[in-house]
């Protein structure tokens, strides 16, 4: 007579299997059973004139504002021209001669500001007093056409 195919092993993997099976279909009923039901109506939000979301829906007999589409503005609005001196004053606060670069401290501010040799109109040195011009760098701000004073 032959052997049943099925061991033991495989009779215990079928058991548990079979067992999670009635548990999930147990938990997927008590969540049915337990759950509101609202359907859309509940999942519905508003969002007022202010931006802010509310449950309610607005009121239709509240005037509109009109709008027009030309006052409108998209993107970051222009600034206006400010007028300011071009030229800067300050010390230079360290320089290293052998690689070229250095830091200028703002005589009117706080402020400090990378300088490289290339951009010097003269030979400076720790302790200098400069005038210089910004421009936009890589990474920030940057003196150029650096003169000793």
């Amino acid at each position: 007579m032959a052997r049943s195919s099925e061991t033991f092993g495989k009779k215990e993997k079928e058991k548990k299997k079979q067992q999670k099976k009635k548990e999930k279909a147990m938990r997927r009923e008590e969540r049915k059973s337990n759950s509101t039901g609202g359907g859309l109506d509940e999942m519905m939000a508003y969002v007022d004139e202010n931006g802010a979301i509310s449950t309610t829906p607005p009121d239709p007999t509240v005037k509109k504002k009109e709008i027009k589409a030309e006052n409108i503005e998209i993107g970051v609005p222009k600034k206006e021209a400010e007028e300011y001196d071009p030229v800067h004053e300050g010390r230079v606060s360290f320089f290293d001669d052998k690689k070229g670069f250095g830091f200028i401290k703002d005589s009117n501010g706080q402020d400090s500001y990378f300088v490289h040799i290339n951009n010097c109109n003269d030979q400076i040195a720790e302790g200098n007093k400069v005038n210089y011009e910004l421009e936009k760098g890589p990474k920030g701000m940057v003196a150029v056409k650096v003169n000793v004073l």
